[in-house]
């Protein structure tokens, strides 16, 4: 019986193969790249490597043999192994070979697929769900906390004279100096919030005036066209960024980090989210192109539920290919009374937004009504969180996730797609190196994994979705 409350003394990278959520064994993606490899056994660790597991990645048997991989077939991989990575869930033929009392990591999305959980339970196979691995404690970058810190100066007027519920925020531009601001801003509930490109005129501008606010990086915005005098002269506030760094951005910071001691979790250790995000709007915009091939795409209306790091990078993606503006949905504005004045006459919407367990199956974000009667025919509904019939999207039309195979389909006219694996869409190999080096990160570093179950870091302890059994 594996030994998988002390430290493991070895590792089975096995191969991506048809499963659940793999149909057709269309994932290629190798959770361990050889380098990586090379570090583990370096760290005393023996890393036994399922023939051709990164080869539909670009990664040879050679180069894990290099590495110090002992090469094993589908056959011998499972067997008598304690911890087995791979980077999907199991197939279930694959959990009949695992030994009672072993350790799988994988991204399991353990509740996705309740036959499969109930068949690793009754094997007594522990697991360790990669996308439930979290930061313990929060860690915060210098940047996020001052893009916070100044978008709170900039909106504290509007608290203070309690007109926030109709303030028009326009952010120029996005970087990830401005990533935290638009966090920070949609957390706040204005009326609305957009990113608008740099290259917007001011005849285009849609919001004038003391509700309105349009904060702005120098560093990058340089206001070729003379914008922001006339805002200033029509009593509209504008704030840049770049000077309260300038003016008290590094005692701002210090202050902020006195003040609130790190949360006890952050964000996932182990994940591609902005990637994903990036991935998921790219298709979508192919997905447009091609149902409706006129259109300008500075023109297009562009919606995102939610300002997390999925919904980020899907806002990054839509900036660099030049829509104009794009309307950022915060919990104010996808609530039920609200939401039909940004869904109606969109273009591409994509939902970002996560919701706690007890709301799945609950409350729908974008409706099927939504679909029915407000979205216009041909245009294009992205979903980044997915689900499955027993923990369903906040999207009411995806009962579950789409894949390669089949990766949208039509209802009502509008092209709907939930396609997990989002990095998968022409970034699969540098998504494997990214996922291989957290991985490792997990396992020799911070968090200590490879020190066995009996010794798991809070961040990692959550994430054992199967377990523990001896």
């Amino acid at each position: 019986m594996p030994e998988t409350f002390s430290r493991y003394s070895s590792i089975a990278l096995v191969k991506e193969i048809e499963s659940p959520e793999n149909p057709g064994g269309l994932e290629k993606r190798v959770a361990l790249i050889p380098s990586d490899v090379g570090q583990l056994v370096a760290a005393g660790i023996r890393v036994y490597v399922e023939v051709g597991a990164g080869e539909n990645v670009g990664f040879t048997d050679d180069e894990y043999l290099k590495n110090n991989a002992i090469m094993q077939t589908a056959e011998q991989i499972y067997k008598d192994k304690a911890l087995i990575i791979k980077f999907k869930g199991p197939a279930l033929s694959s959990i009949e070979q695992m030994s009672e009392g072993c350790t799988l990591l994988c991204m399991a999305h353990f509740h996705s697929y309740p036959d499969r959980a109930k068949l690793l339970q009754d094997r007594r196979i522990n697991v360790i769900a990669m996308e439930e691995i979290c930061q313990s404690p929060k860690q915060d970058s210098d940047e996020r906390i001052l893009g916070r810190l100044a978008m709170n100066e900039a909106l504290t007027p509007f608290f203070e004279d309690n007109s926030i519920g109709g303030l028009r925020v326009r952010v120029i531009g996005w970087s990830e100096r401005l990533r935290g601001a638009i966090n920070r801003c949609g957390n706040r509930n204005p009326r609305s919030l957009q990113v608008i490109q740099a290259s917007t005129s001011f005849e285009e501008l849609d919001a004038t005036g003391v509700n309105a606010l349009y904060f702005y990086d120098s560093k990058t915005f340089k206001d070729s066209k003379g914008i922001l005098k006339r805002l200033n002269a029509l009593i509209t506030l504008v704030f840049d960024i770049n000077d309260f760094e300038s003016e008290q951005g590094q005692q701002a910071i210090a202050d902020y980090r006195a003040k609130h001691p790190p949360a006890q979790f952050g964000l996932r250790r182990i994940q591609c989210l902005h990637e994903t995000g990036q991935a998921g709007a790219r298709y979508g915009m192919s997905l447009l192109a091609q149902y409706k091939p006129s259109m300008n795409i500075e023109n297009i209306k562009a919606v995102i539920l939610g300002y997390g790091n999925v919904a980020q990078g899907a806002l990054d993606e839509l900036h660099q290919q030049g829509i104009k503006n794009i309307h950022v949905l915060g919990r104010a504005q996808t609530a039920k009374s609200r939401i039909d004045y940004w869904l109606k006459d969109a273009d591409i919407v994509i939902n970002g937004a996560e919701q706690s367990s007890e709301l799945r199956g609950k409350n729908f974000l974008i409706t099927n009504q939504h679909l029915k009667e407000l979205i216009p025919e041909n245009s294009v509904v992205i979903d980044l969180v997915g689900g499955s019939p027993t923990n369903r999207s906040p999207v009411e039309a995806v009962m579950s996730c789409s894949f390669l195979t089949e990766p949208y389909f039509v209802q009502d006219g509008v092209i709907v797609s939930a396609l997990w694996g989002w990095p998968m869409m022409g970034m699969m190999r540098e998504t494997a190196i990214r996922y291989s080096g957290q991985i490792v990160e997990v396992l020799i570093g911070d968090e200590k994994l490879i020190d066995g179950l009996g010794q798991l870091k809070l961040g990692v302890k959550r994430a054992l979705v199967c377990g523990p059994f001896r």
